[in-house]
């Protein structure tokens, strides 16, 4: 870049907030409910609150209750309360419903509500605002800043108008620099931030590694005479293997509206697997064919999800600031719930640096929040389903998920594990194995009704990026991706990406040749996580880029 570059302005708060989600909204909120007057502000890189966000998503309000007691009483986005919970297990030929008394207690759904979490990110976002909060939509913040004792300071939101050689363009715009007593990094999955901060402190030191799925989510209108609002349907088994694990979510809206949806596991081990189409041939199923039929798709999305749970959370106080939210990894994978830990953390979170900053201390570690959160509501979530993820991933989706189950019940009956705490082993990149040890998966082609293609898929996910920037899927060695990912593992970013972002183009007698549809991306993150090599790290683009999901 040119060395006219100017000087960032800067902008001062006690607290600053990286990602309006569940987590950093409800960070807001509780630290201006502890004191007014705190200056606190959020950074969001969508376009606007709730763009980025997508879940399934079936809320448990617990924590809900705690931060706002009075949401009931009021007008908001949470309506439609779960009213009957199914969970089959699918065959190619049929289904199987397992009885609700052989669940668990902490998997029923009595009291939950079925809602688009972006809408609720919206609401929440008002109650920050009416408090005092200052958030900015379409700021991505790119980079984190540290002082002299390696504390971190603040975080600059990235330049805009910087074209694809690296150099400012017609329209460039220097980012800001937004400076706190402690930063929040609340990015979700797999953030490009959080990740610098794991590796900078040393975070996940004595920690099992992450684990991740991949959810892939479709927005259905469907016959009025086929809608059963509240109703929520969980499943496994078909289309995947038993050896691979994952399953659907199927849950009906008010106005006649179905999320369909489904979790592939990243731990698996063929390369020819693409999520993406396992997902569309998941719909072909008879019973889901038919709840479809005569329907419309509306809204399509991809988000990957963390899934290591209690032993794989990181230790989430650095100096100057904390991880919260899906940034630290509080899903819980047999429920496929997180938001009510998120939102539980980031009040956390906001209880440790009011007290900190009342006490007059900034850049420091909140011991507190890290201390604590093991013995609080998201500790006790997490410890009693620890050994459903490990399990299913050693013993495949059969034998894994009843031991899982039993494991459950005996944390529900005697207050303790079977199994102690299992380790998870490798990470999902180095799960996959070489092609030439599988088979190649022949997926039938999308009959634009029922089945579709990624690049439709795309295009209602409203995904924009302005394409005269620097990519922001950024390969260390292309030489290494040619040599491995394509001649070893078959090019398998062209399956696991669920978005045709990576293709390996064939141009006559010469190498292939990877190009990398960044205007494509989704922002699921799929690719720094699965990539055998570690070889692709997922950056922000541009404040605002990206998908603009409605009701997701």
């Amino acid at each position: 870049m040119s060395e006219t570059v100017p000087e960032r302005e800067s902008m001062e708060f006690d607290v600053v907030i990286v990602g309006a989600g569940p987590a950093g909204l409800a960070a807001a909120i509780r630290l201006k409910q502890l004191d007014p007057g705190l200056a606190v502000v959020v950074l969001e890189k969508g376009a606007e609150v709730g763009a980025h966000i997508l879940s399934g998503c079936v809320l448990d309000p617990s924590s809900l209750d705690r931060l706002l007691p009075e949401w009931r009483g009021e007008e908001t986005p949470i309506r439609q309360p779960v009213t009957e919970d199914r969970f089959y297990f699918y065959g190619p030929q049929g289904s199987l419903r397992l009885p609700n008394a052989l669940m668990p207690k902490l998997m029923g759904n009595h009291g939950n509500f079925v809602v688009s979490l972006g809408l609720v990110a919206k609401w929440l976002a008002e109650k920050a605002e009416a408090l005092g909060v200052e958030i900015y939509p379409g700021f991505a913040a790119s980079e984190l800043l540290f002082d002299e004792n390696d504390a971190v300071i603040g975080v600059a939101t990235g330049d805009m108008g910087i074209d694809r050689s690296g150099e400012p363009g017609p329209n460039y715009q220097r980012g800001m620099a937004l400076m706190g007593k402690y930063v929040f990094v609340g990015e979700g999955v797999r953030g490009s931030l959080a990740k610098q901060l794991v590796q900078r402190y040393g975070l996940a030191t004595g920690r099992e590694p992450q684990k991740f799925g991949l959810g892939i989510k479709e927005l259905w209108q469907i016959d009025p005479a086929k809608a059963k609002p509240g109703l929520i349907q969980h499943s496994f088994g078909w289309p995947l293997d038993l050896a691979t694990g994952g399953g659907s979510f199927l849950y009906h809206l008010e106005g006649n509206q179905v999320y369909v949806g489904f979790v592939t596991h990243l731990n698996y081990k063929n390369p020819y697997l693409s999520p993406f189409e396992e997902f569309q041939r998941f719909k072909t199923h008879a019973d889901i064919a038919e709840l479809l039929k005569g329907g419309k798709r509306i809204a399509y999305g991809a988000r990957a999800i963390t899934e290591g749970g209690w032993q794989s959370v990181p230790n989430l106080a650095f100096p100057g600031g904390a991880l919260i939210g899906c940034s630290a990894g509080f899903v819980n994978v047999p429920r496929i719930k997180g938001v009510h830990n998120a939102i539980t953390s980031g009040m956390m979170a906001a209880e440790a640096a009011a007290e900190a900053i009342a006490a007059g201390r900034a850049q420091d570690r909140l011991s507190a929040y890290e201390d604590g959160w093991r013995a609080s509501p998201i500790g006790d979530d997490l410890k009693a389903v620890r050994n459903v993820k490990p399990l299913w991933s050693r013993f495949g989706t059969g034998l894994g998920v009843a031991l899982g189950g039993i494991d459950m019940w005996a944390h529900q009956l005697l207050g303790r594990s079977l199994f102690g705490t299992m380790a998870h082993g490798k990470t999902d990149a180095e799960s996959t194995e070489p092609a030439a040890n599988h088979k190649r998966i022949d997926y039938p082609k999308p009959d634009g009704v029922l089945t579709f293609d990624k690049t439709s898929s795309v295009f209602l996910s409203n995904t924009n990026h302005e394409e005269d920037q620097p990519v922001h899927l950024r390969v260390k060695d292309m030489g290494l991706q040619k040599t491995s990912e394509h001649d070893v593992f078959a090019g398998l970013s062209q399956r696991y990406c669920p978005a045709a972002v990576y293709e390996w183009v064939e141009e006559g007698a010469s190498a292939p040749r990877y190009q990398i549809n960044a205007q494509n991306c989704v922002h699921c993150k799929t690719c720094d996580i699965k990539d055998p090599n570690g070889n692709i790290t997922w950056t922000v683009p541009q404040g605002g880029e990206g998908p603009v999901y409605q009701t997701m």
